[in-house]
């Protein structure tokens, strides 16, 4: 398993540069992503997002939604095949995503939680 400080460090290095392919580069093909703003970008009450291709269309709207989007880190908490990285997101709202990362690495679930 790699290094989870240096994957949320790379994970917001991503975000940071706008590039849609190296963010999605973190994501398991078979993502399960849970977030309130799945609600108000795609108009869906369940607020989940499954598979990498509609994670892609998901974030192409966000980016285009932000065009400033900039995350600023203040922690990521390590735990068993997953991760937290609390930060500061869209809007200046505080955010804490929980990842859980499989076998290769690549995360397979989100839940995303904003403040």
């Amino acid at each position: 398993m790699q290094n989870l400080t240096n994957f949320g460090e790379a994970w917001l290095r991503a975000w940071n540069s706008h590039d849609l392919e190296e963010i999605l580069s973190h994501y398991d093909a078979d993502i399960l992503f849970y977030s309130p703003l799945i609600k108000k970008i795609n108009n869906d009450p369940s607020g989940c997002i499954r598979g990498k291709e509609n994670l892609r269309a998901y974030f192409s709207k966000g980016l285009a939604a932000y065009p400033n989007l900039h995350f600023e880190l203040y922690h990521i908490l390590e735990g068993v095949n997953s991760v937290v990285l609390y930060y500061k997101s869209v809007n200046d709202m505080l955010s804490a995503e929980l990842m859980v990362l499989n076998e290769k690495g690549l995360v397979c679930e989100v839940r995303a939680h904003y403040k």
